[in-house]
């Protein structure tokens, strides 16, 4: 079995000119360290909040480097500069608006402004593309939220297999379907 790749897109102007620490992609990286049972390596990027390049980053996590699931940090709310999901939308062929629906959900069990946050999630080929806020403990609930769902999801586009401890975080498949190899 090879490793599935996983691309960690952190989305941050002060991040990217190294003025800021990025706590985003690390908390990301330390979440599936946890989680995931199955053998996975991370491809890990920081670009600034420009649609262009969010856009050419997520082509490039997808086409390029073959990551079945991307998930991006920053640039989710409100502020002018947040332009995460648009860069989102305009790569995906499928939107998911679900993801983004249960994260908020999640959220607001924690913070009011949560409601502010503008997550969503797509399809590109055969990768699965989940925005997440940019706050370490945020990324920590949505992650818990929607990940019982992404390792099938990720089976339907015929993505790499994540497989999960359930002690930490329980993926969700039907009895119906078929255990698929890489």
């Amino acid at each position: 079995m090879s490793n599935a790749r996983i691309g960690i897109l952190t989305i941050s102007d002060r991040a990217s000119r190294g003025e800021y620490e990025d706590k985003g992609g690390p908390a990301i990286r330390d979440w599936f360290t946890r989680v995931l049972i199955s053998p996975w390596e991370a491809v890990a990027l920081v670009v600034p909040d420009e649609q262009q390049l969010i856009e050419a980053a997520l082509i490039e996590l997808c086409d390029i480097e073959g990551c079945s699931l991307v998930v991006t940090t920053g640039g989710t709310g409100p502020a002018l500069r947040d332009v995460t999901p648009e860069a989102t939308i305009a790569v995906c062929s499928k939107m998911m608006p679900g993801f983004g629906e249960l994260m908020r959900a999640a959220s607001l069990k924690f913070v009011p402004t949560a409601i502010l946050s503008r997550q969503t999630a797509g399809i590109r080929g055969k990768s699965l593309i989940v925005n997440l806020p940019g706050k370490p403990s945020a990324i920590d609930d949505c992650l818990n939220a929607v990940f019982p769902a992404i390792p099938y999801c990720i089976d339907l586009v015929e993505g790499d297999r994540l497989e999960s401890d359930p002690k930490q975080c329980n993926a969700f498949r039907p009895q119906s379907a078929a255990i698929r190899k890489n």
